[in-house]
């Protein structure tokens, strides 16, 4: 059984790299990994999906927005994206593509939102078992989309 605990390298806001540990039982795709039930290579493609999520800001927002509040008669302007959102987002809405209607649904969920498999099968009416094998599917179209080797 792999070790619950990695050093990984990540970009920090800054885009500095850093060395940080993390427990893979925190993620329902590390805790699959971790136990055997998905291959380094489907781990690796849910891995950069759920980052490019994160980075395109797809998630929801749970503080509040401290911009300036829309002057009377008149439109809020937002800041534009940057370039590096941007590209995450376009990686993002290829991989999900790639993955094909039907099993983008379970790869979203497990991946970006962090639903466990029984969790995901049950809001999609999927008999149990059914979301993994679907799920596997789905990374390695993932996978092959960000040219994930293995």
């Amino acid at each position: 059984m792999a070790a619950l605990h990695v050093e990984q390298t990540i970009e920090d806001p800054a885009g500095c790299p850093q060395r940080v540990m993390v427990h893979l039982g925190e993620s329902p795709l590390g805790w699959l990994h971790a136990r055997g039930h998905l291959k380094e290579r489907h781990y690796l493609a849910g891995d950069m999906l759920r980052a490019d999520w994160e980075k395109a800001g797809l998630g929801p927002r749970v503080t509040m927005r401290w911009d300036a509040a829309p002057r009377a008669g008149g439109r809020r302007e937002r800041p534009d994206p940057s370039l590096a959102q941007l590209s995450a987002r376009e990686r993002f809405d290829g991989a999900i593509r790639a993955a094909g209607p039907g099993l983008s649904d379970i790869l979203w969920r497990v991946a970006c939102a962090g639903e466990g498999i029984t969790a995901a099968e049950r809001a999609l009416g999927w008999p149990s078992r059914a979301g993994k094998l679907v799920l596997t599917l789905a990374l390695d179209r993932v996978a092959d989309w960000y040219r994930v080797s293995g």
